[in-house]
């Protein structure tokens, strides 16, 4: 009979689409974005995120997003909405363990009424007709919730599993992004964190140069090292990661 502590593992499986893929290798939240976006197209789903299940609070939900294939205009939107805390996708993919399948109200609260109208008209907008989401737990046990998002109905049976464990691995791979990240903090610059902390204020890049006295230019320049240094690949990733880390 085994031992007890004799466990087998598997570090270095991962489904067929990710070979050559060296997950033990990912270091950055770049890396996860290509990955999670070879995943998405591999299953059909035109859209993609991981974000912060909210635990008692009612913060926008880009302070909560973490990485995603959404563009600025939806991710803008719907902190506009201010409904991710009461969202089906806050409230009820938290409750099962099993993969959880919603329409385009997966984003709106389970009760009727304007703001549930309104998130609706937004994933149809967007082309997010069909979500299939799982819920995730870091290894010291905080929730968050990965979506994959599409026109089309989610494939079924063992590509379904297929698709639920590369999610349990390039989360695994995240995870990892959030040890290593804070290393960050001391690299961004004074400059880089006042144009990320009045971007995330809403403010636009002509008018954050008014504010500072610089120009637009130079705007641009600093949130494009700032997104480098934090990993990620666009202003708003940025803005996300940079809250994260309680630097805004």
């Amino acid at each position: 009979m085994r031992q007890p502590d004799e466990v087998t593992t598997f570090p270095h499986w991962s489904p067929a689409f990710l070979a050559g893929a060296r997950l033990e290798e990912v270091r950055t939240e770049y890396e996860v974005l290509q990955l999670l976006r070879r995943c998405a197209s591999h299953f059909g789903f035109g859209h993609f995120l991981v974000a912060r299940l909210p635990v008692g609070d009612r913060r926008q939900f880009s302070e909560r997003l973490v990485i995603s294939s959404w563009p600025t205009e939806l991710v803008r939107g719907y902190d506009d909405l201010d409904i991710y805390h009461e969202s089906r996708l806050a409230t009820e993919v938290a409750q099962t363990k099993r993969p959880f399948l919603g329409d385009g109200s997966l984003l709106a609260p389970k009760d009727p009424g304007p703001a549930a109208d309104a998130a609706a008209a937004l994933a149809e907008r967007h082309e997010l007709a069909v979500s299939l989401a799982f819920l995730l737990h870091t290894t010291a046990g905080e929730p968050f919730a990965m979506v994959f998002s599409g026109s089309e109905p989610p494939r079924a049976g063992d590509e379904l599993a297929q698709l639920y464990f590369a999610a349990v691995q390039l989360f695994a791979c995240l995870e990892q992004t959030f040890v290593r990240n804070p290393v960050v903090k001391d690299k961004l610059s004074g400059r880089e964190i006042e144009c990320l902390r009045w971007a995330a204020a809403g403010k636009s890049s002509d008018e954050i140069a008014i504010i500072l006295g610089i120009s637009a230019y130079t705007v641009s320049s600093y949130f494009k090292s700032a997104a480098k240094k934090l990993g990620a690949v666009n202003r708003m990733q940025a803005i996300a990661s940079a809250m994260r880390m309680k630097l805004i």
